[in-house]
């Protein structure tokens, strides 16, 4: 509860952060917002080339099928390397001013979320270009999307105040993410991995999530609401060892940067 008053009577801090994060993430860049369409477009197109037509993936409307994870994946990603070096970054407010530094990851999350969001419609084109056209089952959209900004949050929350103490996490997890998209069913079908393998790909909360998003993008088809309990539930975890670590660790922050 501790958590929610503070965002509560800190919430223009919040939103102005936020706001300026989403606003400076291209300034003075001629293209501005549209970077968020051209980033996941060149990917897209890289991947569809290698995997469809250079190695002949039988996957139908694979441009799609790529879509609905490839931009998914980018908000975690940015979410992991961002928010790694969110303390960091503000070192020196943080020196200076007193306000609940909690408020620093979750906006990290937030903005990323807001882009996440404008990067959906380059999902919706794919999807509508490709012929699959619109359906009922994308209302649910908005239930995986909140579903993983709770894993966001809880994830931020954890290297954010552990990366203050061990600055070698930054290069680390660039590392542990370019493996970690060859772990996740992003260019490939989980169908495609071996039995004896595939627990693996559960562990990972990206693998339901990235199936949600298909199903009701790609397949038109409700998602598997037990894998997105599952990611829930995994998602409520993470929030509450984040908080109680970075609650722990915050204390020595400033000493620390």
């Amino acid at each position: 509860m501790n958590i929610v008053k503070n965002l509560y009577k800190y919430r223009e801090l919040l939103k102005t952060n936020t706001k300026k994060d989403v606003g400076g993430k291209y300034k003075n860049s001629f293209l501005g917002i549209l970077w968020s369409f051209i980033n996941p477009l060149l990917q897209i197109a890289v991947y569809a080339l290698v995997f469809q037509v250079i190695l002949k993936s039988n996957i139908e409307n694979y441009a799609v099928y790529l879509c609905c994870a490839l931009i998914p994946w980018q908000y975690f990603n940015s979410i992991v390397i961002r928010g790694a070096g969110v303390i960091i970054d503000n070192g020196n407010i943080i020196k200076k001013v007193y306000f609940p530094r909690e408020i620093l990851p979750i906006s990290v999350v937030t903005s990323e979320a807001i882009n996440f969001l404008i990067s959906t419609i380059i999902i919706v084109i794919f999807v509508l270009v490709s012929g699959l056209g619109i359906n009922i089952n994308w209302l649910w959209y908005f239930l995986i999307f909140a579903i993983q900004y709770i894993v966001s949050i809880g994830i931020a929350l954890i290297f954010s105040s552990l990366t203050v103490y061990f600055r070698d996490l930054l290069h680390l997890l660039g590392v542990f993410m370019q493996l970690l998209f060859y772990a996740t069913p992003i260019v490939y079908s989980i169908s495609d991995v071996p039995a004896s393998i595939s627990w693996l790909l559960k562990l990972n909360p990206m693998t339901y999530l990235i199936d949600g998003y298909r199903s009701i993008f790609y397949n038109a088809t409700m998602p598997n609401f037990e894998g997105l309990l599952i990611v829930f539930i995994m998602g409520i975890v993470l929030c509450v060892i984040g908080y109680l670590l970075f609650n722990k660790l915050q204390k020595r922050f400033a000493e620390e940067l």
